[in-house]
């Protein structure tokens, strides 16, 4: 059950992720009020750093930013891990 719900949570923060990059890059476009990196970086450090990278990508937006360039693809990363120890830790108790 466990295992599930951590799947949907990826799911549903990285397709958010994903969205509000493409979000930001249509407000950019018109000189509207954007979404606050700062934001952006707690969504990918909270597990969504794929579909921001994915977003990056996709959109062609923040690409140009050494903080996304490099902040995102490690974020990434240490989402991963995370997701690595987690699992290990549900299958750990399951075998309790």
């Amino acid at each position: 059950m466990a295992f599930y719900l951590l799947i949907i949570y990826l799911l549903l923060i990285n397709g958010y992720t994903f969205l509000l990059m493409g979000y930001d890059k249509q407000r950019a476009k018109r000189n509207r009020r954007r979404v606050p990196e700062k934001r952006l970086f707690l969504l990918s450090a909270l597990g969504g750093a794929g579909g921001t990278g994915l977003g990056m990508k996709t959109w062609r937006h923040k690409t140009k930013h050494r903080s996304f360039t490099i902040g995102i693809p490690f974020l990434l990363a240490l989402n991963i891990l995370l997701v690595i120890g987690v699992i290990w830790l549900i299958g750990m108790n399951a075998k309790s």
